[in-house]
């Protein structure tokens, strides 16, 4: 039987709900529930001890942002609001939700409104089987990288639902210049994944992390195959969250902000939201693929004492700093160029990569059965 469909232990035998199941004397509390009720009470534990602090780290995500760019830029950056700014993101989330929503006249409003909630709710899902641990995962699923390519799929289908329920050419051509730009570079990001699953021999993203124990230094990216897979990875993650150079879906001198120009108020917070939840994502993504994920960056016994959610979060926060830095750094593509790099160079180097990766692991005879 291939590797991928083998059973895997049972979500409620696993290490994130045995941490869960013991946190806040939750346990006693809920005794004498039967025990579907008590799994439901686990499972809505985990779902909220993952989706806050994603929420807390989109906001501190923005903030960092704005201070790397400004340090770049010889700025200070926010610095009023709270100790070092640091109360600047909330506030303007909390003027956003208390600012009036509205609603083009011409609009159709069932999808005008249901557009920010696909696109946030998309990408709050996709966590779901992101291992920020050795067993510390929602859902430790055989199949989690097709789970995370079903999701990216559909993202497209909220960008799409505002540009066109909007009413107006310009998030109509920003939606249509979105589309086109994530299905793009979804494809060369497929086929960068299909390199590291033939490594492992396994669509669990704990098995990928598990595969890259003992390599040197940084996992698969030290490998001489997949090292030029990872920087077609990060680039073409770039096109995919719509983030500089790439931001041609929100070019403010041709579409005034794209497919979001005519949201206002929580609804255009639902799209800053899953942008940046998404961000997160791929750098998440990144670290679990290329870097080892909650493996310690150098394969020496004394650095697994400490917790694999630190080497994580900090693997996390350096690609996320990389994203900044690009974005002060880089100026922005034409369309065409960006088109260009997605479809004749990144996806025949891409398709390439797999022929030569499947040919070199037959070789060696080192195939996964």
């Amino acid at each position: 039987m291939p590797v991928w469909m083998r059973r895997r232990r049972a979500p409620m035998d696993s290490a994130a709900f045995t941490i869960f199941r013991n946190l806040w004397g939750i346990e006693a509390a809920i005794g004498w529930m039967p025990l579907s009720g008590q799994y439901l009470v686990w499972l809505v534990a985990m779902i909220l001890a993952i989706m806050l602090p994603v929420m807390l780290g989109v906001a501190l995500a923005v903030y960092f942002d704005r201070k790397i760019w400004a340090a770049m830029q010889m700025r200070r950056g926010p610095n009023v609001v709270g100790p070092f700014g640091l109360f600047q993101t909330f506030a303007d989330a909390a003027k956003l939700f208390l600012k009036e929503t509205i609603i083009p006249s011409g609009a159709n409003k069932g999808l005008f409104l249901l557009a920010p909630m696909i696109t946030f709710v998309l990408a709050m899902i996709s966590w779901a089987v992101i291992p920020f641990g050795d067993g510390v995962v929602l859902a430790d699923i055989n199949v989690g990288i097709l789970y995370l390519f079903a999701i990216s799929s559909l993202g497209v289908y909220g960008i799409i639902f505002s540009g066109w329920a909007s009413n107006s050419k310009y998030p109509f051509l920003g939606a249509l210049r979105s589309a086109a730009q994530m299905i793009s570079y979804e494809v060369s990001i497929g086929f960068v994944i299909i390199c590291v699953l033939m490594f492992v021999g396994s669509l669990n993203l704990s098995d990928i992390v598990e595969a890259q124990k003992g390599m040197w230094f940084i996992g698969f990216a030290a490998h001489p195959l997949l090292f030029p897979m990872f920087i077609v990875f990060m680039i073409s993650a770039l096109a995919e969250t719509n983030r500089p150079p790439f931001d041609l879906p929100e070019a403010e001198a041709e579409l005034v902000a794209g497919y979001q120009v005519e949201y206002s108020s929580m609804a255009f917070a639902l799209f800053f939201l899953g942008e940046y939840a998404n961000i997160l994502l791929m750098c998440a993504l990144a670290t679990t693929l290329f870097f080892g994920g909650w493996l310690p960056p150098i394969n020496l016994e004394f650095l697994y004492v400490v917790p694999g959610f630190f080497w994580f979060m900090l693997k996390l926060c350096f690609f996320f700093f990389v994203f900044a830095w690009v974005k002060a750094s880089v100026p922005r593509y034409r369309y065409d160029q960006l088109m260009r790099l997605g479809w004749k160079v990144f996806l025949p180097l891409s398709l390439l990569s797999v022929f030569v990766v499947a040919a070199y692991l037959v070789l060696l005879d080192k195939a996964p059965v």
